[in-house]
């Protein structure tokens, strides 16, 4: 069968091992729906694990789908829309309808099901991606606040980059108490070195010294502007907290896969260069492969398959 999903409503193909249609059926993407399409398949043939079920990835819209049918027994793949697209021009019909584009993507299963594996689903593998892709859009802004946080420097204290590391926790705190030469010159000593050694009550020094800053603030070419002083503190505190959503999701990663994929872990983590962080960013993006060719059959990719862990190697 082939599922065009999207949003609100599904389309669904039948075809028997001969390319012969045998239903049609529209329905919902909701729980009425589901049942309605899975009481149509068992119509035709009670044994689900004979099913298998193509549908192209939709970002999000194709994923309560396929873990319903997955949990129904059924096997299904989910296939890259591009190759859906090049299948599709080889077709006479340039004409694109959900009907039509259920037909194309069952049409595909059925020509290429032998060279085909599929992600198994569990909640586990599913909740390790989630992880995984959360983590890499944090780490996206906070690449891209660090940038605004270098651009508005370059206004406010430009001096400052060249003697320090900017992005130390100490350091960021204390461009958020103090985000410009203006600011600097205008505080008193001691409160300039009070900020570069406490963190939270922890003692983080950096390698600059209060007088070093008082000094180069006092000869910076920066310009007078209170707005983007502003702007270069909330930037910095969304930054910190950014920093230590990224470190706590990260914990949360790692701990799941070792809970869920251990074994797979240890391989890859033995690797000379590869961290755990790294390992199980991977294994998470990797999820769990199935072949979809019968075990007794010989083909090449059969070879990359370990049928009695059920995983790639």
């Amino acid at each position: 069968m082939g599922i065009d999903v999207s949003k609100d409503y599904s389309s669904a193909q039948g075809l028997d091992r001969e390319g012969t249609k045998l239903f049609y059926l529209d329905f919902p993407t909701n729980g009425e729906g589901f049942s309605r399409f899975l009481d149509r398949v068992k119509m035709h043939g009670e044994d689900l694990s004979e099913v298998v079920v193509a549908m192209e990835s939709t970002g999000c819209y194709h994923i309560n789908l396929f873990a319903f049918l997955c949990s129904e027994g059924i096997v299904c793949v989910v296939i890259n829309p591009l190759l859906i697209s090049n299948f599709a021009r080889l077709s006479l019909r340039k004409t694109k309808t959900d009907k039509k584009d259920a037909l194309t993507i069952a049409q595909f299963l059925l020509a290429h099901h032998r060279k085909l594996s599929h992600v198994s689903y569990s909640q586990s593998s599913q909740d390790l991606k989630d992880l995984a892709r959360e983590r890499e859009s944090l780490a996206v802004m906070i690449a891209g606040l660090k940038n605004d946080v270098r651009r508005l420097l370059q206004m406010t204290f430009p001096e400052l980059e060249h003697r320090c590391k900017l992005f130390t926790e100490t350091m960021l705190r204390f461009l958020m108490k103090f985000p410009s030469a203006r600011a600097i010159h205008s505080a008193k000593a001691k409160e300039i070195g009070k900020a570069l050694i406490h963190v939270e009550g922890k003692r983080k020094r950096v390698w600059i010294s209060a007088e070093e800053i008082i000094a180069m603030a006092k000869s910076s070419v920066a310009a007078e502007s209170v707005a983007k002083e502003w702007i270069l503190s909330d930037k910095i505190e969304t930054l910190l907290y950014l920093e230590g959503k990224k470190e706590r999701i990260t914990e949360v990663l790692v701990e799941a896969c070792r809970s869920t994929r251990v074994e797979e872990l240890d391989i890859i983590t033995s690797v000379d260069g590869i961290s755990t962080i790294t390992g199980s960013t991977f294994l998470a993006e990797l999820g769990t492969f199935k072949c979809l060719v019968p075990p007794n059959m010989s083909l090449p990719l059969q070879a990359l398959i370990r049928p009695s862990a059920n995983r790639a190697i």
